[in-house]
């Protein structure tokens, strides 16, 4: 319990500190949002009119303890592009959206990587370790991105297995939502999936040389048997840690995967937001952005300390 206490409060310390770097770097930027509203020819009592409204007038600490407050009670202010709009409402539609294609690419991401890092280890075939080392440098040399324009020109527009643009929303189709994002979710997995093999299998490799799995071996245990019981339980602690950093960056990398499959989530949102400098907005996608990168490491840190018994030794002593 006291880990996690820990953990917690570091979680809640972090986010606290995010928080206020975000509010006073948009504070701190040039560019008045009011004068961006109302365009060049705004009256100057106009502008300053409008700034009231807004409570750009207040003083910054102020309003930083007001917009804490919204975060808490669900009120995050209006847009200043769309007025009558509230900041909540803009973001949650889209927030599914991008949680979907992250929790799609993490699934393909463990259900590929983990069996292959695993068999990858146990191949003795020089041959195929030759090919298989090739083959993940180039898929983690290759962008997303660039992932993307090839997924997109040979299975939307040659092959025609999907059109591109035609997003279908959750609440209208599941199944449509799900198969429109696979595309992008495999770009974004990728390069992680090569990444997470990698890692996986040198891990792995590394636990067969211990006496344990010699042991375990010279008892009458297969190949099978030894990898995915005995060596996979004792590379949980490494393998965990890296898959909670890899579901950090998804998340950053949906943001940039989303401009090219023209999925209507937070990174569209966040990149035109940031051109009308719609502060609210920008401020709240940020904050998000940064608690689920936070989130993902604190459960990566809890799931390991609740799996691995050294973890809670070292705890209590």
């Amino acid at each position: 319990m006291k880990f996690a206490a820990k953990k917690l409060a570091s979680l809640a310390l972090t986010m606290l500190i995010v928080t206020a770097m975000t509010f006073l770097a948009f504070s701190l930027i040039s560019g008045d949002p009011a004068s961006t509203m109302l365009g060049t020819n705004a009256a100057p009592e106009q502008v300053e009119a409008l700034r009231d409204e807004l409570g750009l007038n207040k003083p910054v600490h102020q309003r930083y303890f007001e917009w804490i407050k919204g975060f808490f009670t669900g009120d995050l202010g209006n847009s200043y592009k769309y007025r009558n709009q509230s900041v909540t409402s803009l973001i949650a539609p889209r927030l599914g959206v991008t949680l979907e294609l992250s929790a799609l690419s993490f699934v393909l991401i463990i259900l590929i990587s983990l069996p292959l890092g695993v068999i990858a280890a146990g191949a003795k075939s020089r041959f195929y370790s030759v090919f298989r080392s090739a083959l993940n440098r180039l898929c983690m040399a290759v962008p997303s991105f660039f992932i993307g324009l090839l997924v997109t020109w040979i299975f939307g527009i040659t092959l025609k297995w999907f059109s591109h643009g035609a997003f279908v929303p959750w609440s209208v189709s599941p199944a449509a939502s799900l198969l429109y994002l696979f595309y992008p979710a495999v770009c974004i997995a990728v390069p992680r999936i090569a990444m997470t093999v990698n890692m996986l299998s040198s891990t792995v490799e590394a636990e067969l040389k211990k006496d344990y799995a010699r042991t375990v071996r010279s008892r009458g245990a297969g190949s099978s048997r030894l990898l995915f019981v005995h060596i996979l339980k004792n590379s949980l602690t490494p393998i965990v840690t890296f898959l909670g950093q890899t579901a950090a960056e998804i998340i950053a990398a949906s943001v940039v995967i989303e401009q090219v499959f023209v999925v209507p989530g937070l990174g569209r949102f966040l990149v035109s937001s940031i051109s009308y400098r719609d502060y609210p907005v920008v401020e709240a996608i940020v904050v998000l952005l940064a608690l689920w990168v936070v989130l993902a490491s604190t459960a990566a840190d809890l799931i390991n300390f609740g799996v691995d018994p050294r973890l809670r030794r070292g705890a209590k002593g």
